[in-house]
Order: structure tokens, then sequence, then C-alpha cells
């Protein structure tokens, strides 16, 4: 009897579709995301896009620049992208890079400073602060800057050894003494050396074209080293800001997203009771009856993510009193994309059940994808442009204009533009599928 009891609920699992994605697909789908994200964290580190603003114009600095872009760790850029391709754009200056960083383009910006060659390195803070090099950096992402500044201290290490070896020079004359004779002659012959092999090393750097490798390891000192450097954060430096804007739009979408699959899932319920067909003998046509769910379950999702906020705000001091307008924008637009996409997957499954498991599958893996579970920089390039297929990415990217980045709402027309053609597309298709129950 057990046998065939057993028996029975596997057969009973073969046929529910849904129960079996659930069951396999979906612990796999989201183990292949995490080991994609999180593999080989202790070998390599994600590349980090960094603005090098060179304004010192010497040797040393210029070696340092080669050496920052000769590092496959890190996707350096001395000048935006020119929309003309004959026509290159001028270098970033200090004060575009830091534009650039405050509205998210970049998370860290180098500003070599000038005069800065003539002093690279410092023991024991003996470099004037003039000298310092800038590192402007979004405080929301807390990752790239360590990277950057341990990675600055190996190419500077590994680039430009014979200044620093004469920098070094100074510095032991000053401490220690002069050196003898004997021991001056063979300083400088290695020094000379030194700089031949830079030379060298300089001339074959240009000559080779092939692609550079990602290193596979960086620097183990993060914080300090021999080139003074000065942190500034450029976003929410003078505010007391946090990440609470990030989580409530993260967590927020994500649950929006269940909310507006399991209302629109009473399109199925009507359908399964007779409902349906007594409301479309009536007057009310189908592009009527789902352009009413679909306004129904845009005001839900916005009433659900008005509550979301005003909770930071009144529990988390999440910033809301001059980001009003913004978050209006942003959550109606957020809104009327699930609300869409609640609807699609309604129109798609058949019964109550199925829509279950299928939205419970889509949403979960979008979420992971989108950002709404782990931070998006925090993943590998592709992942990153694979997240910009889901509702989560551009909903979170528009709200952190808008709460972090303090952008005005001409600022969000790409997450406006994209999540309301979503809406669209999807409501479109819904009508089109919706079609099978005008004629059942």
């Amino acid at each position: 009897m057990i046998s065939a009891i057993v028996r029975t609920a596997i057969t009973g699992l073969r046929r529910d579709r849904a129960s079996l994605a659930l069951s396999f697909v979906l612990p796999i789908a989201f183990f292949t995301i995490f080991a994609m994200v999180f593999s080989g964290q202790h070998d390599t580190i994600p590349q980090v896009k960094l603005i090098v603003v060179d304004q010192d114009h010497t040797p040393a600095s210029r070696k340092l620049v080669r050496g920052l872009e000769s590092d496959g760790s890190l996707a350096v850029s001395t000048r935006p992208e020119s929309k003309d391709p004959k026509t290159p754009a001028p270098d970033f200056t200090a004060s575009t890079a830091e534009a650039a960083v405050k509205a998210g383009d970049f998370p860290v910006a180098l500003i070599i400073p000038a005069g800065w060659g003539q002093h690279p390195i410092a023991f024991g803070g003996g470099n004037d602060e003039a000298s310092e090099i800038q590192l402007l950096n979004d405080q929301s992402d807390t990752i790239a800057p360590q990277i950057v500044a341990g990675l600055l201290q190996k190419a500077a290490m590994t680039s430009m050894p014979a200044s620093m070896a004469g920098e070094g020079e100074k510095y032991m004359k000053r401490y220690i003494g002069g050196l003898t004779p004997e021991q001056q002659k063979r300083w400088d012959a290695n020094l000379a050396a030194l700089e031949t092999r830079e030379t060298l090393r300089d001339q074959e750097a240009k000559s080779d074209t092939s692609p550079v490798k990602p290193s596979s390891s960086a620097s183990s000192d993060l914080g300090g080293g021999f080139i003074p450097v000065h942190t500034r954060g450029v976003v929410g430096e003078h505010k007391n800001k946090n990440m609470i804007s990030f989580y409530a739009a993260a967590i927020g979408v994500m649950f929006l997203l269940f909310t507006a699959s399991g209302s629109a899932g009473s399109l199925l319920e009507e359908q399964e009771s007779g409902t349906l067909d007594r409301v479309l003998s009536s007057r009310v046509t189908m592009t009527t009856l789902l352009a009413g769910k679909l306004t129904f379950n845009t005001l839900l999702a916005f009433a659900q993510l008005t509550v979301m906020f005003l909770w930071g705000w009144a529990v988390f001091h999440l910033e809301i009193s001059g980001h009003v307008s913004g978050f209006v924008v942003m959550g109606l637009c957020t809104a009327f994309a699930v609300a869409a996409f609640g609807i699609f997957l309604a129109s798609m499954c058949h019964t109550r059940g199925q829509l279950g498991a299928v939205s419970t599958l889509l949403i979960l893996v979008m979420s992971s994808v989108g950002g709404s579970m782990f931070p998006r920089f925090m993943m590998p390039a592709a992942m990153q442009k694979a997240g910009l297929f889901t509702i989560n990415a551009w909903a979170i990217d528009g709200f952190q204009k808008v709460f972090w980045r303090d952008l005005p709402i001409s600022e969000l027309w790409p997450q406006v533009s994209v999540l309301l053609g979503i809406g669209i597309v999807l409501f479109v298709l819904s009508r089109r599928i919706a079609r099978r129950w005008e004629y059942s």
C-alpha cells in the first residue's frame, strides 16, 4: 500500500510541472546565481570602473596611470566616451570627474595633483597635503574605494620602482645621514639599471596590443601605503544618509511583484467560477476589464510602496520631505510596471496554483539578478547586464537617483521610459493572450 501511495504521489508531481519546477529548477537557479556572484572571491576581485585625472603630467604620474591601466582589475577611463568616434571627448577634469561619481557613472575617481611627481611617496606623514592623491568615491559602494586604494599602492610599486627608489634615497639621507662614496656609486648604478628596465618595459607595454587579463590578487593592504591618499565621499558626505532608501526600494519592489501577481490571479478565480463569462456577456469588454484590473493593481502597488517608505521615514529617519515629487514619479511608474507584470502572468497561466508556482519562480530569480537581494555592483559584469532585463534593477536605480544622489526628476527619464515601456508591452501581450477567454 505504501509503494502504491508513493507511485501515485510521483505521478501527481510529474503532472504538476509548476511544483516540479519549484522543487528542482528554483534551487538550481538560486545556486547558480549565488555561485556566479560569490565564487572565486578569495582569488579574484571584481573589476572596478575608475576615473583617473592626471593634473601633474610628469613622467612619474604617467607611469602611475599606465600601471593602473595595465591592471585588469580596473577599468580605467581618462576621458568620457565620445558620441562621435571621430572626435574624442576632452579629458576628465577634477570637476567633471566628481560630477561623474555623483551621477553614479563611476564609483571612484583618482585625482593626481600638480607637483605630485616631485614627492610621490611619504614616510610617517613626511609629505605635504598638496601632493596627496585625491580619491573621490560614492559612499553607497564601500568595496570599490578599498580595492582602488590597494591597487594604487601596487601600481606605484610595480610601475615606477626607479622613482620610488629615488624618493626613498632622499628620505634615507634625511633620517640616517649620507652614504659613503662607494655606497653612493653602487646606489647610482643600481638606480640607472632600474630606470633602464623601466624604459624597456614601457616600450614593450606600448607595443603589446594583447588584451589585459584580470589580476589574480590585489594588494593585501587596502588601507595605507607609501602613496599618500586623501579619501573624500562626494555622495552622502555632508548629510546623514544611509542605505535605507536602497533597502526600501529593493525589498519593496520584490514584494510588489508578489502582490501584483496575487491580485491579478482574481482573473483566474473569476474564470473558474464562471463570473468572467457573465462579465464579458455584458457591456464590459476584455480590454476594459484588463484596464480596470491594471488600474486597481497599480494603485494597490503604489499604496504598498508608500507605506514602505513612510515606515522608513518614521522608524529609520529616511529623508522624504525633499524627494516627494521624485518618489511619486518613480513609485507610479514602478507600480504600473509590476501591475502589468501580474496581469501578464495571470493571462498566461490556466489555474491559480500554476500562477503561484510560476510567479514565485520568476519573481525570486528576477529579484536576485535585479538587485533586490544584494547590490548589483557586487555581481560580475555579465550578471549586471542581465539585471537590466528585470523591473527590479530599473526601479532600484531610479529610487537611488532620487534618495541617494538627489538628482532632479529630469534625470529619471531612462528609468521612467523603461518601466513605462515594460508596462505597456506586457499589457498589450496580456490583452492578446486573454483572447482565449473571449472565445472559450
